[in-house]
């Protein structure tokens, strides 16, 4: 199967994502991989499913490749993966709008968590069709 199609998110640098070095702080950048994430699924998910679930983070990696600096546009841009285990993987890009550089680049698993139980939860076949890619799954994750 071929590269999902990134779903996309603008975002703005704002004066508290400097640090003392004078660029965007590596925490802003994990914020903004799940600002991109909860956009794509509000943006995507059918509402029974909103209703239902929700997501909470198992796993980043994040590889920072150049500062994003106070002045700087920014496009996150995110797509599903396999399912690796009962988690959920997610790739996400952060590009400086102006020339699509290539800043970060971040890969992370979610788990899909009950609503009403707060424990992990089987989602639906929308869910599973819309946010993995079909018949990619991998092994179980070591915790």
């Amino acid at each position: 199967m071929g590269h999902p199609e990134p779903f996309e998110l603008h975002l703005a640098v704002q004066p508290d994502d400097i640090d003392q070095l004078g660029h965007v702080n590596n925490v802003v950048y994990l914020r903004w991989v799940q600002d991109a994430a909860v956009a794509h699924w509000q943006a995507t998910a059918e509402p029974e499913d909103l209703a239902a679930l929700a997501w909470v983070v198992v796993r980043h990696e994040i590889d920072y490749l150049r500062p994003a600096r106070p002045a700087d546009a920014i496009l996150a841009r995110t797509w599903v993966g396999a399912v690796v285990g009962r988690d959920f993987e997610r790739h996400t890009e952060i590009r400086r709008a102006r020339d699509r550089k290539l800043l970060a680049r971040a890969r992370t698993l979610w788990c899909p968590i009950d609503r009403a139980s707060g424990k992990p939860a089987e989602p639906s076949p929308s869910v599973r069709a819309r946010f993995s890619l079909p018949g990619a799954t991998e092994g179980a994750p070591a915790r």
